[in-house]
């Protein structure tokens, strides 16, 4: 039976991750561009923002929707959105990924079906 949904959204949390990584916006851009080359989205338009004293914020909007991160380097900690409407894409491969390159201890996730019918 096929879910009837519209697209899922997923909410990662990633700990203890690499705090100068993390404090990089162009590492993080870097990182975020590469989960979505793994997850085989078309990238339309990337933005990222470097806070004072630290902390990233970054949005790449692909046509299938969208992946946000914000971190946290003083707490080691990076929160993640990924919402697509294309349930086949490779979201799983995506987190991996970005586990990999913020050096994370751990990582969670959980899945919001968007537009349940």
């Amino acid at each position: 039976m096929t879910e009837n949904y519209l697209g899922k959204h997923i909410l990662a949390e990633y700990y203890g991750c690499d705090k100068t990584v993390l404090d990089s916006v162009e590492a993080v851009e870097n990182i975020m561009t590469e989960a979505a080359r793994a997850a085989d989205v078309t990238i339309v338009e990337k933005c990222f923002h470097k806070f004072s004293p630290y902390g990233v914020s970054g949005v790449i909007v692909i046509t299938e929707s969208h992946l946000a991160i914000h971190t946290w380097p003083e707490y080691n900690y990076a929160a993640v959105d990924f919402f697509t409407c294309n349930k086949n894409c490779k979201t799983e491969l995506a987190l991996e990924n970005l586990k990999e390159l913020f050096k994370a201890d751990k990582f969670t996730s959980q899945l919001v079906k968007r537009g349940s019918f």
